[in-house]
């Protein structure tokens, strides 16, 4: 009997604490989706320039927040946790789902840290990578696998039209051979991170001079 209260105890204090880790949700740069939206609708009623309420939580949504937070004497970390959340809301702020949000949040943050990395033709490494390497490596750090060739991460998961592109797709041109030739992860707001034969692992608008015109289309895995 006192080995069952024993382990009852360990249980409950054990659901005790992956409750209160689970209810330390935040919202921040990188994640999307509904309760993102209702955020940015907020914020703009209030007079804040968060941009569109699209559910993208990029940087202007981050400096929005930090000026919420600031007029209200918060800490203006451009984080929306359980404090920012009531504040601007009027409740707690509900679990953030540990799949989408979560998975793609830690593919663009490992992808940031590259920037700069040089070109290496069939680079699939910090030492150097190619387009569909760079992207390869920084899925498989999000538990999600990728083939090698970027024709190849092209017939992946499902199309998305431009005006619906979100964080962590991925963005397909044809550069160097006819059809996807060269890949990489949208950002938000226009921007995706590629590993370049030019300047190495860069960010760059996908409506510039020379990416819009080649650009193909999008996958969502």
């Amino acid at each position: 009997m006192r080995i069952f209260w024993r382990c009852l105890v360990l249980c409950c204090l054990l659901v005790s604490i992956s409750t209160a880790a689970f209810a330390a949700s935040v919202y921040e740069e990188g994640d999307w989706g509904e309760e993102v939206t209702q955020v940015q609708a907020k914020l703009a009623a209030l007079g804040y320039a968060a941009g569109s309420a699209d559910g993208e939580f990029g940087s202007m949504t981050t400096a929005a927040v930090k000026a919420f937070q600031k007029d209200r004497g918060l800490e203006a970390d451009g984080v929306v946790g359980p404090a920012t959340y009531r504040a601007l809301l009027g409740r707690d702020i509900p679990p953030v789902s540990r799949d989408g949000a979560t998975a793609v949040r830690k593919v663009i943050q490992t992808a940031m840290r590259f920037v700069g990395v040089p070109y290496v033709f069939g680079g699939n490494t910090p030492d150097g990578f190619d387009c569909s390497g760079f992207t390869r490596y920084v899925f498989a750090r999000g538990g999600v696998g990728l083939p090698r060739m970027a024709d190849e991460q092209y017939g992946l998961g499902h199309p998305v039209s431009k005006a619906q592109l979100r964080p962590g797709d991925l963005v397909f041109f044809t550069t160097y051979a006819d059809g996807a030739s060269h890949v990489g992860i949208y950002l938000g707001e226009g921007r995706f991170i590629s590993a370049t034969s030019s300047r190495g692992v860069a960010i760059d608008r996908i409506a510039d001079g020379y990416w819009g015109p080649r650009y193909i289309g999008a996958r969502r895995v």
